[in-house]
């Protein structure tokens, strides 16, 4: 008769849970691949029918952008091991053998290599995708291009070494539990300087300063969006625990649904009385918002926590569309409010409702961040309006991007385009 060691009892069990853990990460890794969808309907439902065509081919191609620079040298750029804090690369490529079991240290060897770069990489696509809603239907889509290979493969990488590779930030104590600063900030932050540089729609505001509403072709397509980045966040929080810990995995999705509820409400409570109507927009955002605010610290607020913090980015959220409308800044998604503003509350509430952490430091993190990604963004942007233009020609604008960068639309049967091209 067989019998069974303590040893390899325990290595069983081990075993198992590697698998478990491995299994879970693998399954994060695929919601946060869906929201890649949810970001595309999102965006095409607030954008005119005229450019869906163009938007959709923006979000499909910054999935196998983000993935194929991270691989080539965001990955080792991001996670270089011993570095000086500031700036380190392990190499072009992924440096684990293929025959390795492929732990990782700085997961506790929860799971391998290889699903890490799985789930990192999706993580890097998301940050051009923030840029892109916030760009559509007017930026040339050679530059977009150009920008997103630049920030996802060098930009992104080299930031979030600073806290999640072990630098600077990362040895003062800065948190970002999944991203609220080092994803959706930063993603707001080259929003913001693109926007900038790019300038409004045509129509959008008037010459005496007065704001035109462009409304989106799509609500229930926007809609589809909104519950399909909800379902990821799940994997986006929930994956960003490294493991299959029943207790702390399942706390950080009670925190990341109650946040995401409370600012749906509280978003819609404030642009009724804003507005005097009960704007379904707004109500998709505030959602959005209270996921982007509980994102950088799911796993240490209390639940009571969780809950202000998504009233506190719903709140804002309305105030902040009117702020950036009033400077003329025109983001047809509200993509900047979103992920910007309501990314450095939330980084910022980690130091207020966590006793672990420092309110100052986390605001030195959220100023580091902000100065370094919107600068370098700017200037990239600069540089390519310089040289090749950012923007397409007034013609190419007034008729739509489908056509006029693709060649085709998206609803063939039903485009009509009005004399001024403004309304669809």
């Amino acid at each position: 008769m067989e019998t069974t060691t303590i040893n390899e009892l325990s290595q069983g069990v081990a075993n198992s849970m590697f698998t478990v853990n491995n299994l879970w990460m693998m399954i994060a890794t695929a919601l946060v691949f869906i929201m890649h969808l949810g970001f595309s309907t999102l965006e095409i439902g607030f954008i005119r029918s005229k450019n869906v065509v163009n938007v959709l081919f923006k979000n499909l191609m910054i999935l196998p952008i983000g993935i194929i620079t991270y691989y080539i040298c965001g990955f080792n750029l991001m996670y270089p091991g011993d570095f000086n804090g500031y700036l380190g690369f392990a190499g072009f490529g992924l440096s684990m053998p293929a025959g390795d079991a492929g732990l990782i240290a700085y997961a506790d060897g929860h799971y391998t290599y290889w699903t890490d770069f799985l789930f990192q990489a999706m993580f890097a696509a998301t940050c051009a995708t923030i840029v892109s809603g916030a760009v559509a239907e007017r930026i040339k889509l050679t530059s977009f291009i150009i920008f997103s290979i630049i920030f996802v493969g060098l930009v992104y990488p080299i930031l979030g070494s600073w806290k999640w590779g072990g630098g600077w930030l990362n040895d003062m104590g800065f948190y970002d539990f999944a991203g609220s600063t080092l994803v959706h900030s930063v993603g707001g932050w080259g929003a913001l300087a693109s926007i900038i540089l790019l300038g409004p729609r045509l129509g959008k505001y008037g010459a005496n300063g007065s704001i035109k509403p462009i409304p989106g072709h799509s609500m229930p397509m926007a809609a589809v969006g909104v519950f399909m980045l909800f379902l990821g966040w799940f994997g986006f929080n929930g994956g960003s625990v490294l493991s299959a810990d029943p207790e702390l995995v399942s706390y950080v999705l009670v925190t990341t649904t109650l946040a995401a509820c409370a600012g749906g409400i509280a978003s819609v409570v404030a642009s009724k009385i804003v507005f005097k109507q009960y704007d379904l927009s707004m109500a998709f955002n505030g959602i959005l918002g209270g996921l982007v605010g509980i994102t950088a610290g799911a796993d240490v607020v209390s639940l009571n926590a969780s809950l202000i913090i998504g009233v506190v980015a719903g709140l804002i959220l309305p105030f902040s569309v009117m702020f950036f409308d009033k400077l003329k800044l025109d983001d047809p998604v509200g993509a900047t409010s979103v992920h910007l503003v309501c990314g450095i509350w939330g980084t910022l509430a980690v130091g207020i409702f966590s006793a672990e952490h420092s309110f100052v430091t986390q605001l030195i993190g959220v100023l580091a961040y902000g100065v370094v990604s919107f600068s370098v963004a700017f200037l990239l942007m600069f540089i390519l309006k310089k040289t090749i233009g950012i923007r397409v020609s007034r013609k190419e604008e007034v008729e739509g991007l489908d056509l006029a960068e693709h060649g085709l639309t998206a609803y063939p049967n039903f485009l009509v385009t009005p004399a001024d091209g403004t309304n669809l």
